[in-house]
This record gives C-alpha cells, structure tokens and sequence, in this order.
C-alpha cells in the first residue's frame, strides 16, 4: 500500500469525524413515539437547524416548533423556524428568539411532547438573562470569561447562574408536557449540564459556585450581575425537581465517536491509530508541550507506540489571551506544539473545531508539517512572537496551512491528531 499524503490524510480524518455527527444520521433513531396531543420541537445550537431538518425528514405526523442556530448555519426547513444569532458573544436577535421559544412551550399540556434539539453554542445563541441583568451585561461577562482562560464547565457554571432559560428554567416552562431533549456533546465528559449550559435539565451548582469561578479568575462583575448572585435570585432549577419528572436525556453525538469515526479512516490507510482522551481541558499550550513530548517519545523511542501511527484527541482547551492576535485555542495548540518539537521530519499535527470556527473567526484550524517553522522564518515570521501574541490565525494564514470548512452544521467540539510517519520511509 502506498504511503498517505500526510496533509490530505490528516484532513480526511477531520472529515469523518466530522461526518459522524451530521444530524441525519446520529438523531433519527432517538425521536421519540408520537404523542397524544402536540409535538413542538425547539432548540439551540450551531447544530440546530440540521437537526431540526432530520426531524422533519424522519418524523411522520404533525409538529411545529422553531430553533435559533448561528448566524450562517440556517438550513431551510418546511414546518420548523429556523432564527439565527450571533456566537460566541450574544446579540439581540438571541435575545428575542430566546424568548420566542419560552413562549412556543407556554401553556403545554401533560398530552403534549416538546422536543427539544441541542447542540454547541447553545449557551450564546439561547440568551435570556434573569431580571436584573442587562445584555449588555452578559456581553461583556462573555467577553471576559472568553479571554480568562476558564474552563468551558466553569463559564457555563457562570452562565446557568444569570439567565432565565438555562440551568433546567426551558423544561420547568414546559411543564406538564414531557420533555425530550437530544444532545450534541461539545464538552469534555459530555456532561448534559454543560451542553449549551443545560437549559433542559437540573443543575446541582450554586450561585456561591459561580461567585468562586469570578473570584477565582479575577473578573469585574458589575454591580447588576454580583447582586443576583449574591442574593440568590439566579439559582438554577435543581436535579429532582418534579417539573423534571419523567424528562429524557439522549446524547445522539459525542467527541469519542467522532474521534473513532477518524480513526477508521487512518487503519484504512495503514497507520494505527491511538485515542488518547476525548476530553483533554487546560491551556492550549500547555497541551501542546505535553504532546510534543509524548510525540518526541515515539520518534526516538518507539514508546509507549511505534510508528507509523497517530495520536488522536479531543476536548475543549482554554487560551488565557494576553496578546492582541487572531487566534483560537487549535491554533494556539499547533503553535506551541511545533515549538516543542523543533524540526521532526516524521511529524505532521492537525487541530480544528468541528463547528469550522476556532476562536471568532471562519477558520476551523490549521496543518503543521515538519517544515512549518522553517518557512515561517524565511518569511520573517517568528512562531514564538506569535504565539506571544495569540496570533495563531495570522501565523498559518502566511503559510497557507489554515483550514477553512465553512459551517459544518454540528459541534462536537476539538479535533487534534499527530501523525507520526516511519522515519525510514522514503
């Protein structure tokens, strides 16, 4: 068998893991069995609209309903409303079709059924903060809680604590109806709470948590926002609440399954794969020295896996920005890692979000080849100073190794794999 083109191979594997979790194929066997009375669908998320569509592609009788997506990731549906708003800092367009939603499920009787489709980004996209907090609030804590380098269970820990349809408040409105929720996993642990901060199901945090997770990561809070906490008025609705009685949680797709959908495409190609976790969290440069040594390992050791083969994993990292680059936590990862490694001409990186946006921008991450750096200095460009600044975006852009997906209509969060060829390979 001829060698795979490392670059092509390592885009290939991106693909099917993104594949895995289109909508058509991962929501029709949960859509639950007809109801007595009425089936309204909802929902939130960079996935929303194509689960909305495979709902409507797979479900027989009568339904309404609508689903706020990203700006960009609308797919036409006949009975379902598709809305869009912005992500990953909230908008007023969230706001109104937050509260559009709250209003589809008022009302509902226990002969009803909502189904509620969620997906990454649901968090930004479903924004309806409780009394007391203004949009403008919750933009700005966005901002900062993007740039503080916490982790995603923290900022939606945060976030469950001043909204009025996250943290179980959606299935509470829905009561008496039943509620089934279906979720695509964009968080480390697939934690249900954590999918678009869990606006379907009981949250066991506090409002004392999420005072800790300010304090902790040294965030200004105005005055609106440290007072809802402080009194306790943005507790969420908490596991066991009888408005919750009898709901269904279906997780359709996850980053394991992702990550085992690509590795079917490198045994294709004759390289073993090794999934190493589907939920690495921390600094994205920290992850990348930490890889860049086990990859040294192997290239000079043959352990703890003998090549060719390639390390495969998922999560969610975190960029603390200090700088004032274009970047996002999969570039940022690549950076540090080619400086861990130095020249490894057996080694070719990639790293990218399945939704196709690392960071805020329409670029779903980069390529790193052996040669990366090197190019990158005869074109004056330090990968140091640009990883200084987080400027991952620019730095790959100037080589030409940045990958642009457009939307990819799901989110099952990063995607990294390391491919280490046999050296003695010609």
């Amino acid at each position: 068998m001829p060698s795979p083109v490392p670059r092509q191979l390592l885009l290939d594997m991106f693909q099917a893991a993104i594949e895995s979790a289109q909508p058509n194929h991962c929501l029709p066997p949960y859509l639950p069995p007809p109801p007595r009375g009425r089936l309204v669908v909802i929902g939130a998320g960079k996935a929303s609209a194509a689960m909305a569509r495979a709902v409507e592609d797979h479900w027989c009788g009568p339904l309404s309903g609508l689903v706020v997506t990203r700006y960009g990731y609308r797919v036409a549906c006949d009975r379902i409303e598709i809305l869009e708003a912005a992500h990953p800092v909230p908008d007023m367009a969230g706001l109104e079709a937050s509260g559009r939603i709250l209003r589809a499920v008022d009302g509902l009787g226990p002969d009803d059924t909502v189904l509620c489709l969620i997906s990454g980004g649901g968090s930004a996209l479903l924004t309806l903060p409780i009394d007391g907090v203004t949009l403008a609030d919750k933009q700005a804590l966005n901002r900062d809680l993007l740039r503080s380098g916490a982790t995603i269970g923290e900022i939606n820990c945060v976030r469950r604590h001043l909204s009025a349809i996250k943290g179980g408040r959606l299935a509470a409105a829905c009561w008496p109806a039943k509620v089934v929720t279906l979720l695509i996993s964009d968080v480390p642990g697939d934690r249900p709470g954590d999918i678009a901060s869990g606006p379907t199901v009981g949250d066991a945090t506090t409002c004392a948590d999420a005072l800790e997770i300010i304090r902790r990561y040294g965030i200004d809070l105005p005055a609106g926002l440290r007072h809802v906490l402080h009194s306790g008025r943005g507790e969420s609705v908490k596991p066991g609440d009888p408005r919750l009685a009898g709901h269904q949680t279906h997780i359709i797709a996850t980053p394991q399954r992702a990550m085992e959908a690509a590795a079917s495409v490198a045994r294709a190609a004759g390289v073993t794969p090794y999934l190493l976790s589907d939920s690495v969290e921390g600094e994205a440069r920290d992850v990348g020295r930490v890889m860049a040594a086990i990859t040294r390992q192997v290239t000079a050791r043959g352990e703890p896996f003998k090549p060719p083969c390639v390390l495969i994993s998922g999560g969610e990292t975190t960029v603390t920005v200090k700088g004032d680059g274009r970047g996002g936590r999969n570039v940022e990862f690549l950076l540090s890692l080619g400086l861990a490694l130095g020249e490894q001409p057996a080694v070719h990186a990639f790293a990218g979000d399945t939704d196709g946006v690392d960071g805020q921008e329409e670029i779903a991450g980069a390529y790193l080849a052996p040669d990366s750096l090197r190019r990158a200095w005869k074109k004056g460009l330090s990968a140091q100073d640009s990883l200084d600044r987080n400027d991952g975006h620019g730095f790959f852009q100037a080589l030409g190794q940045s990958i642009v997906t457009g939307p990819t209509l799901t989110n099952v969060n990063d995607f990294r794999a390391i491919l280490i060829t046999d050296p003695l390979s010609p």
